[in-house]
């Protein structure tokens, strides 16, 4: 499967699990929910991964740095765009939920 297949296998999958969690949560629309990872999901995967290869840290550690600028960019995201308040900890649940479930996802079924 090319890159850009995947990428987009992940980022359905990505805005499956965060779009419910942040119109129940943040009371925005699914529009504004969508936007967060629209915004966030390439950055990480055109832009952030395919440059940051650092000597001597792994890709998980890559991954985990990666993981905590999308967190910062979408709690800004939903706290200054949509004025929520608890933006910072909806933005956690969702990331951790939709990158907990990719990695089961992953090891379960061989994808996203």
């Amino acid at each position: 499967m090319d890159y850009f297949r995947a990428w987009l296998i992940a980022f359905v999958f990505t805005q499956l699990v965060e779009i419910p969690i942040y119109v129940t949560a943040l009371q925005v629309s699914v529009l504004a929910a969508f936007g967060a990872s629209a915004i966030t999901h390439p950055l990480l995967c055109f832009v952030y991964l395919p440059h940051a290869h650092l000597p001597h840290v792994t890709y998980a550690c890559q991954l985990v740095v990666g993981e905590a600028i999308v967190y910062l960019i979408e709690t800004a995201y939903f706290a200054v765009l949509f004025r929520r308040r608890r933006a910072w900890l909806w933005s956690a649940v969702a990331n951790v939920a939709s990158f907990a479930t990719g990695m089961l996802s992953r090891r379960l079924f061989g994808m996203p």
